[in-house]
């Protein structure tokens, strides 16, 4: 990019993130993972998915096997922090692009209750993170949500469901921004263009 729009950021420490870090499973890399994007990158472009319950020992009880860990804000924001920025060669945690305070996670569909496993399955979960541009005018805030959209559609579960949004008051035209983040046909018709692919696979590279 030929322009810095913001050539002097506020940058935060690594020591001074929050983070509980997970062990990386041992998944397959022939095992897609689910969702709109799920063929949008390449399986290489993305560390193994620590949620996925292939990972369990095969000496674990059959009922371990189907226990489901819960997945909480924590959980969500350390997979997003180490998006590289598209301008910088600084995260978007350490940007404060991502904040764990504007993450969080809404059950929206119940499991039935009429099912008599019910109570082991998980309720279908939205994921809102609401993302905070370095300035007000920044012309990359489309492609910020992007990567973390396509990150989180990538490495979770296909119970949860993803909605990405610039904060209020932090962009002049989130408005519009939030449009086009939610708009999944819009989102499928953007990840087609070479260019912005090229750039969200650089980002990606470091999670």
């Amino acid at each position: 990019m030929s322009e810095i729009l913001n050539a002097n950021p506020t940058i935060r420490s690594a020591s001074d993130l929050p983070s509980r870090r997970r062990e990386p499973s041992k998944k397959s890399k022939t095992q897609r993972p689910f969702g709109l994007l799920s063929s949008a990158i390449p399986d290489f472009a993305y560390a193994p998915d620590p949620f996925d319950p292939s990972s369990s020992s095969g000496s674990e009880s059959s009922d371990d096997e189907h226990e489901v860990e819960p997945i909480d804000e924590q959980e969500i924001y350390d997979l997003i922090a180490s998006i590289q920025d598209p301008e910088h060669p600084l995260t978007l945690g350490s940007l404060s692009v991502v904040n764990l305070p504007d993450i969080s996670l809404t059950p929206t569909l119940p499991p039935s209750s009429l099912s008599k496993t019910a109570s082991q399955v998980p309720p279908i979960t939205t994921v809102t993170v609401l993302v905070t541009p370095t300035i007000t005018h920044c012309s990359l805030a489309t492609v910020i949500g992007l990567g973390v959209r396509v990150r989180l559609e990538q490495a979770l579960p296909p119970r949860f469901r993803v909605d990405v949004r610039i904060k209020e008051g932090t962009h002049s035209t989130a408005e519009q921004v939030n449009r086009q983040l939610g708009d999944k046909e819009r989102v499928a018709a953007a990840l087609e263009n070479g260019t912005l692919m090229g750039v969200l696979r650089k980002m990606l590279e470091g999670c």
